[in-house]
């Protein structure tokens, strides 16, 4: 008996030692191993299988935030549309026409008022209004628009200066860096998601027209003309697009990049409209097909089949056959790549443009040249007419017809109006050159008729209506 009592005594002691161990050393050093600093931006510090730990740096999106949320605006829409007629419309004589209201986003980017935002959110409006963080609400004046990249500047008037964001370089984002996209989505005011940038140059047309920073943070309905900014907080875009199947966010969004918004911005206050210079060169990007077909083993770059009379290319010394891979700095794997960072330049801009010619590489100084074609959506391409096809058709100013839209050539043609007539008003604006073009266009009035007024090949001048 007493020998079990003092097996059992010696058994508990051993169990006791045990335990007293384990809570002393053992349990105190895995405890320290998993603590982990809750401050942002401060290393967070995560044990693995084999007793060491990483440390990792979260972001800290506080600044950024702060920076943004009071220089990003709710911009609303109200647009006159034409409703079906209703039965009590016709009883008591009613106007069909019924006021629209449609909501977005904006930036203010400069403190006297002037806000950024995209096109289609102040599409056709009669009457634009503007309500800032604090709740404050303003009408706003439309300054200027440009379709092609979707960006329209605004302006508002008052009394002290406002809270506003510069323009940052989107051109030294990279893929992969986080980002904020603040705007007011479903009317919900001062709204914030984060994400990363996840592509660079995407294009949406399959034009090759686009040239957006793609980012997987949640944009929605109400986010367009919002401000898309690094953990900096600087602008690097406006938000733009979704790419879904349900019209809410389902993983991807897509902005304009700040370079090309600011661009957009300085010509619309500079000129009126937008400026744009062009290169001068047809071609296409190359891919491993491509690069088989050309006979060539380089699979990156834009490769030259064409280049055009009388442009920058042309006089640089750019030949057909050549692939550029670099404009200044840009590396160009894409056509997005070239469209995207000439709509960053102007005019008389002068770019490097770095090229292979064989096995050669050559850095080539290009001026860019204004554009000699326009496009006039109810007719086609229309370019300048020089003074001997002017007096071919008996003008002394018109714009020629270069190649017709397919959807309005078979009208044209019925009316006599064929390839090189010419164009000489477009509502009673004469037309000097596609510079003037553009502007009776972008100066016409939302409800205004299309009047244009053409010479045809009977040489009869013919002034045709569109509504």
């Amino acid at each position: 008996m007493k020998k079990i009592l003092t097996l059992v005594c010696v058994s508990a002691l051993g169990g006791l030692l045990t335990l007293t161990g384990y809570k002393l050393f053992i349990e105190k050093e895995t405890q320290s191993e998993t603590i982990v600093e809750q401050v942002a931006n401060a290393p967070i510090y995560v044990p693995t299988n084999n007793n060491t730990s990483i440390s990792v740096v979260t972001p800290n999106f506080i600044e950024a935030a702060e920076k943004s949320l009071d220089a990003v605006v709710h911009v609303k829409n109200t647009s006159i549309v034409n409703a079906p007629m209703s039965f009590q419309d016709l009883f008591y004589g009613r106007n069909s026409q019924r006021a629209q209201v449609g909501t977005g986003s904006g930036v203010i980017i400069s403190p006297s008022g002037f806000i950024v935002t995209n096109n289609h959110v102040i599409q056709n409006a009669n009457e634009i209004s503007i309500t800032l963080n604090n709740n404050k609400s303003y009408v706003a004046e439309l300054i200027g628009k440009d379709e092609a990249t979707d960006i329209a500047l605004l302006k508002i008037e008052t009394d002290e200066d406002l809270p506003f964001m510069a323009f940052g370089d989107s051109d030294s984002a990279k893929i992969g860096e986080w980002v904020l996209a603040v705007g007011n989505p479903f009317n919900l005011n001062s709204t914030v998601t984060a994400g990363i940038i996840s592509a660079k140059s995407r294009d949406l047309s399959g034009r090759n027209t686009q040239s957006f920073i793609q980012t997987d943070a949640a944009v929605n309905p109400g986010n367009s003309g919002g401000a898309l900014v690094n953990t900096n907080g600087d602008l690097i875009g406006i938000n733009t697009a979704i790419s879904s199947q349900t019209g809410s966010y389902i993983g991807y969004s897509f902005a304009v990049p700040s370079n090309i918004a600011r661009k957009i911005v300085n010509d619309i206050m500079e000129y009126g409209n937008v400026q744009n210079g062009i290169l001068g060169v047809v071609g296409g990007a190359l891919n491993s097909k491509a690069a088989e077909e050309l006979g060539t083993e380089v699979t990156e770059g834009f490769y030259v089949s064409e280049v055009t009379e009388n442009t920058g290319a042309a006089m640089a010394g750019i030949k057909t056959g050549d692939i550029i891979k670099k404009i200044d700095n840009v590396s160009i794997n894409k056509f997005s790549d070239l469209t995207g960072y000439l709509k960053t330049k102007s005019p008389d801009d002068t770019v490097n443009v770095t090229l292979l010619r064989g096995d050669t590489e050559e850095i080539l100084p290009v001026t860019l040249l204004k554009p000699t074609t326009y496009i006039v959506d109810t007719i086609g391409y229309v370019k300048n007419a020089s003074k001997k096809e002017l007096e071919k058709f008996g003008t002394a100013y018109g714009i020629k017809i270069s190649e017709f839209n397919k959807d309005y050539k078979p009208y044209w043609n019925r009316n006599g109006v064929e390839t090189g007539s010419i164009i000489t008003r477009i509502n009673g604006k004469k037309l000097y050159s596609i510079d003037d073009a553009q502007n009776a266009l972008k100066t016409r009035s939302v409800n205004e008729p299309l009047q244009i007024e053409v010479i045809n090949k009977d040489l009869e001048k013919i002034v045709y209506n569109f509504r």
